[in-house]
């Protein structure tokens, strides 16, 4: 395997590990359980949820591999805070756009040759990719794999018992 195949793997295999934790973890949770707050007048774990499955369908565009899925849920999750309105979708269609959108993304990038990985991310003009090469797919991959991480732990945090009152 050659060092560019290498990272290629350890990069797509760390994001899928990171998306599966996430949707075992969220497997199991009610919806009640979905309405639980990170920390008192936080983010509900709905939100993140919603939030993380909207970032993830905007991977789509940045890798390169066609259009978004589910670009409706950009202005309840993106754009506007948690509460900012009605709930829009249960947690069990969350779950499923999420599911969803993970297995396709992993599959085109299971798909993708690994210099592709190295080519600049859609989002970035052909100037900016020139003088700063770092922003491309790859670097686009590992940031929402830290991103699904970071909201991971804190849906860990809102599941604790202590939370459930």
């Amino acid at each position: 395997m050659s060092n560019e195949e290498l990272f290629a793997a350890t990069a797509i295999n760390t994001w899928y590990t990171m998306a599966s934790r996430l949707e075992k973890a969220l497997s199991t949770m009610s919806e009640e359980d979905l309405q639980l707050e990170v920390a008192p007048e936080r983010n509900r774990v709905y939100y993140l949820l919603g939030h993380l499955t909207a970032f993830h369908d905007r991977l789509f565009h940045q890798l390169g591999l066609g259009e978004r899925l589910y670009p409706a849920l950009e202005d309840s999750f993106v754009t506007k805070p948690d509460r900012s309105g009605k709930d829009s979708f249960d947690g069990a269609a969350l779950r499923r756009m999420f599911a969803e959108i993970s297995a396709t993304v992993a599959s085109g990038l299971h798909a993708m040759p690994p210099a592709q990985l190295l080519q600049k991310a859609e989002s970035v003009s052909e100037q900016d990719f020139a003088a700063q090469p770092l922003r491309n797919r790859l670097a686009a991959l590992i940031n929402s794999t830290a991103h699904m991480m970071l909201h991971l732990g804190q849906i860990r945090l809102a599941l604790r018992p202590d939370n459930k009152s």
